[in-house]
């Protein structure tokens, strides 16, 4: 008798427990407040001989002092350009395939490659700028060169774990910029 009392008892108060109606109400969707910096352009002039447009949030390092390699890096955004002046001894061939095989290691967790080209045969400037979806350490990758002499390189970084839809919207503001410094670049004085 006293063992089905106490099952009695442990029956009521599992049922009372579980029968408690609440209501849940759903959360509501949240996001992440980005305070992206103002875009404005200005004119960088290399010592190096090449000049570009970058926006004021740019800040170009010298990576040595005796190379070309410059590190630019994105302020509040937490990230850098890795641009790499490349002497040209070769074939342009070599250096096109180069910078393609770097994008291609990316391949394992890129869900996707997008390239856009970029030609302006009146300055002689020619690239191939590459996005890369998906959680990938690098998420942009370009290259730009004149044929003949001056061959660019550059690859992005963001000092975070490359979460493709948390940075996404940085990714989409810095896009832009990347696409201006390539459109802008040149050799000529």
């Amino acid at each position: 008798m006293k063992k089905s009392k106490w099952t009695l008892i442990l029956l009521v108060v599992l049922a009372i427990g579980c029968t408690d109606n609440k209501n849940f109400v759903p959360k509501p969707s949240t996001y992440l407040e980005l305070n992206l910096p103002s875009r404005e352009y200005e004119e960088y002039r290399d010592t190096c001989g090449f000049h570009f447009s970058k926006p004021t949030y740019f800040d170009v390092e010298q990576v040595q002092p005796s190379s070309c390699n410059r590190d630019i890096t994105f302020g509040d955004l937490n990230g850098t350009l890795h641009l790499s002046a490349i002497e040209m001894d070769t074939t342009l061939a070599a250096y096109v395939n180069y910078a393609i095989d770097k994008v291609g290691e990316h391949k394992i967790k890129a869900t996707a490659i997008y390239d856009t080209n970029i030609v302006r045969p009146e300055d002689r400037v020619y690239g191939t700028f590459f996005e890369l979806q998906g959680n990938v350490a690098s998420p942009f990758q370009f290259y730009v060169t004149d044929s003949i002499q001056h061959f660019y390189s550059g690859v992005v970084y963001f000092n975070t774990r490359p979460n493709y839809d948390s940075i996404k919207p940085t990714l989409n503001f810095v896009r832009k910029d990347l696409l201006e410094l390539m459109n802008t670049i040149d050799w000529s004085n």
